[in-house]
C-alpha cells in the first residue's frame, strides 16, 4: 500500500491499483489491469523519464519538492527522470498523483507531444499570469489527449492540409487576404454564401478546434503539433459571433504561418504584426465575401434608397457575424463612410437589443469543448475496452454518468419506424464496405 498527496490530500492506493486524475471531478482508484502493469514494466526508462520530467514541470514542482513528496532522495528522482534508474510501478502511480496526471497519460504508447508551453510563453511576452499559464496547459492537455486517442485507435492523423500562403512583402496585404479567402472558399466549394457551420468546415480541413474557459482578454491560442496537426483553443466565454471570428482568424494563421505558435488578444494596443493584420483581413473576407456583401447592400439601397441600423442588423445576422464586424466590412468596401460604426456606438446603438427587437434568433452553434472526431475516438476506445470508464470520463472532461450518456448518444441514431414514429436506432460496430462483399 502506498499513499499519494494530490493537492495536499492523502489517498491510499494498493500496488495493484491505478489512480487517475479526472480534473474537476477529482480522483478515482481502480484495479490495475495486467496489460497496464505490463506496459509499466516494458516502457523504456528514458521515454518514461522524459514524460515524468515534463509532468513535474507542468505541475510547477522542483526536483527536490517532487522527491520529498515521493519519499526518495533528489538523486534518485534525477536518476528516474534521466532513465538511469528504473521506476517501480508503485512509484509511477504515486508520481501520477503528485503531478495530477493519469497513469495512462504517463504510460501510453506512441511519441510524445512536443511541449507547447515554451513557445506560447515566448509569444505572450510579459504576460505571465497564472490564468494565462492555465490556458496554455489546457491546450497542451487537449493536444496530449487527442494524440493518445489517435494512438489507441491506431489511426493516422489527417495530413491533407491546404497549401500554405506566403505573406507578401510589398503587395497590398488586404487585397492578398481577399484573394486567399476567395481561393479557400473555392477549394471548399462554398461560393459566396454565408458559412453556417464554420467549425465543421475548419475541422474537416485538418484543424483541431477546442473550446476552453480562458482569460477574457485572450481570444485564442494556436500551435502546430507535428505528430497531430494544427490545434487551436477558442475562448468559450466569448459571444458566439466573437468565437466565429476568432476561429476564422486562427484559420488564417493555419494557412499563412501554421508552424509558429501564437496567442491572440481581444484588444492589443501594440502595433499588430503583418501576420495578425493578414488574419483579421482574411477573417473578414472569409466570413463576409465582397460579392455577397455588395449584392445584399445594393438590394436594400436600391429598394429603399437608404441603409438603416435594422438593415445592418439583418445583414450581420445573415452572415453570422457581429454588427460591428458587418459595419467595419461595409466601411472597408466603401459602402458606408469611414467612422460609421464609431458614430453608432457613440449614439448608444445596442446590437443585442436591435436583434431582439427584430426577432433575429441566434444561430445554433457547435459548442462541444472538443472536436466531433475526438469524441468519436474516445467512445470507440471505450467500446473496444481499450480504456476504462474512468479514463473515458477524463478524456471527455466530465463525470462518469455524463460519459455514459455521451457514449449512448454517440452510438444511437434517431430515425423513423415503418409507421413514421420517431425511434432510436443503435449503430452497429462499423464495417468496411470495401471488404464486406469479398
Amino acid at each position: 500500500m502506498i499513499e499519494v498527496c494530490p493537492g495536499g490530500n492523502r489517498l491510499s492506493v494498493a500496488e495493484n491499483e491505478t489512480l487517475d486524475f479526472l480534473g474537476p471531478s477529482g480522483w478515482f482508484i481502480q484495479p490495475m489491469r495486467a496489460n497496464a502493469m505490463s506496459a509499466i514494466l516494458e516502457l523504456a526508462p528514458v521515454s518514461l523519464g522524459h514524460r515524468l520530467t515534463e509532468a513535474r514541470k507542468t505541475a510547477g514542482l522542483t526536483q527536490q519538492q517532487a522527491a520529498e513528496q515521493l519519499g526518495v532522495s533528489r538523486p534518485t528522482l534525477i536518476g528516474i527522470e534521466k532513465g538511469t534508474r528504473k521506476a517501480r510501478p508503485e512509484e509511477i502511480v504515486a508520481l501520477a498523483g503528485i503531478y495530477r496526471h493519469s497513469v495512462h497519460d504517463l504510460m501510453r504508447q506512441g511519441p510524445d507531444t512536443p511541449a507547447l508551453e515554451p513557445h506560447l510563453r515566448a509569444a505572450l511576452g510579459a504576460d505571465d499570469s497564472p490564468a494565462v499559464a492555465a490556458a496554455i496547459q489546457t491546450l497542451q492537455a487537449f493536444a496530449d489527449d487527442y494524440q493518445a486517442l489517435e494512438d489507441l485507435a491506431g489511426t493516422e492523423p489527417f495530413r491533407d492540409f491546404p497549401p500554405e500562403a506566403t505573406l507578401p512583402r510589398r503587395a497590398d496585404l488586404r487585397a492578398f487576404a481577399e484573394d486567399v479567402a476567395i481561393r479557400e472558399r473555392s477549394r471548399l466549394h462554398l461560393g459566396d454564401q454565408p458559412i453556417f457551420d464554420l467549425r465543421s468546415l475548419v475541422e474537416q480541413a485538418g484543424v483541431h478546434c477546442f473550446f476552453g474557459d480562458i482569460p477574457s482578454t485572450l481570444a485564442g491560442l494556436y500551435a502546430f503539433v507535428p505528430q497531430l496537426g494544427y490545434c487551436i483553443l477558442i475562448n468559450r466565454k466569448h459571444p458566439a459571433e466573437r468565437r466565429r471570428w476568432t476561429l476564422a482568424h486562427e484559420y488564417a494563421h493555419f494557412l499563412a504561418d501554421r508552424h509558429k505558435p501564437g496567442v491572440d488578444y481581444i484588444d492589443d494596443a501594440r502595433r499588430k504584426p503583418v501576420s495578425e493584420r493578414f488574419a483579421d483581413a482574411f477573417a473578414a473576407s472569409l466570413l463576409m465575401p465582397e460579392t455577397a456583401i455588395r449584392r445584399g447592400f445594393l438590394a436594400v439601397t436600391e429598394r429603399t434608397g437608404d441603409f438603416q441600423t435594422a438593415d445592418l442588423s439583418r445583414l450581420a445576422h445573415q452572415f453570422h457575424v457581429s454588427a460591428q464586424a458587418a459595419a467595419l466590412r461595409l466601411e472597408q468596401l466603401g459602402l458606408l463612410p469611414n467612422g460609421t460604426w464609431e458614430a453608432l456606438t457613440e449614439r448608444g446603438f445596442k446590437p443585442g437589443a436591435a436583434r431582439r427587437l427584430l426577432g433575429l434568433e441566434p444561430s445554433p452553434i457547435h459548442e462541444d469543448v472538443y472536436p466531433e472526431r475526438y469524441r468519436y475516438l474516445a467512445v470507440q476506445a471505450y467500446v473496444r475496452e481499450r480504456i476504462s470508464e474512468g479514463i473515458l470520463a477524463r478524456f471527455l472532461r466530465t463525470d462518469r454518468v455524463t460519459a455514459r450518456e455521451i457514449v449512448e448518444a454517440t452510438l444511437t441514431s434517431r430515425d423513423l419506424d415503418a409507421q413514421g414514429h420517431a425511434c432510436a436506432v443503435r449503430i452497429p460496430e462499423q464495417l468496411s464496405l470495401f471488404d464486406l462483399a469479398s
